[in-house]
């Protein structure tokens, strides 16, 4: 397991956290579920119990993410797939945390140290999920990153593993700057890019930032998808900060961005 992160003893916008678990980083964890609608659950597949639930949460603010992870491993081994876990047990724990702290149980290093264990936890079940794949001459690329300025990197995580199992090559930034993205775009060709934003308290800049992420792009015609809490909170910000499109979570996103490649390919080619 890795050490967390430099940015859990600095304070931050505790506005934008809470916004963060409940409108950004549960929708993302929900999109990991890529099933199809009419997709039935088998009657003796095993599931994950509310007291499951109710028991896991604290433990991501007591023990170490190993421990966390041993945990969801006896959970795998009676069967219960990573897309499960994902959904039913990471993504309700996940808003119980910003539960705590809007509750004052918790302060603001407790729950990022939660999520941060939750990340952990992510990486490791990506590893079970098998991509789906795509022909060798149908690839497309996705960048992914916060918008500049915002610290919590959970978001991109996500999605980034919702995009790759659905088939797509991704990046992800770990940390974001303009001169970072127009660094990547510069030198590698990406279909979209995905920025997301936790509050509006960075988002000034932003129409800068992907106008100068559009005249370096390797590719002529980039599409650049926003999302997170910001723009649930203010679709019109969409339209301001000069970006294509948005989804409300990953599931959505994953949708949107294979409509944008098809349509410009119909356009342009390619």
């Amino acid at each position: 397991m890795r050490r967390p992160p430099q940015y859990l003893h600095q304070r931050a916008d505790p506005v934008a956290l809470s916004a963060l678990i409940e409108c950004e980083v549960i929708p993302r964890l929900m999109g990991a579920r890529h099933r199809s609608a009419g997709q039935a659950i088998p009657v003796e597949m095993p599931v994950i119990s509310p007291d499951e639930v109710e028991a896991f949460t604290p433990l991501t603010l007591q023990v170490e993410a190993d421990e966390l992870l041993a945990l969801v491993e006896t959970m795998l081994a009676r069967g219960l797939t990573a897309e499960a876990l994902l959904l039913d047990l990471l993504a309700p724990a996940a808003r119980t945390l910003g539960e705590y702290w809007k509750d004052d149980r918790c302060d603001f290093v407790d729950v990022t140290m939660g999520l941060w264990r939750l990340q952990e936890v992510v990486h490791e079940l990506a590893a079970r999920v098998p991509s789906a794949g795509r022909r060798s001459n149908d690839v497309r690329r996705a960048l992914f990153a916060v918008v500049p300025g915002d610290q919590h990197s959970f978001g991109p995580l996500v999605i980034e593993q919702v995009f790759s199992r659905a088939g797509w090559d991704t990046d992800r930034l770990i940390e974001s700057t303009a001169a970072m993205l127009c660094e990547r775009l510069s030198s590698s060709w990406f279909d979209i890019a995905g920025l997301t934003g936790g509050s509006e308290c960075h988002i000034g800049a932003l129409p800068s930032v992907i106008l100068a992420m559009r005249s370096v792009s390797r590719n002529p015609h980039l599409r650049v998808l926003v999302g997170g809490a910001a723009f649930l909170e203010n679709p019109a910000l969409v339209d301001d900060v000069g970006a294509d499109g948005t989804a409300p979570d990953a599931r959505a996103a994953l949708e949107v961005a294979d409509a944008m490649v098809q349509a410009v390919a119909s356009v342009f080619g390619g």
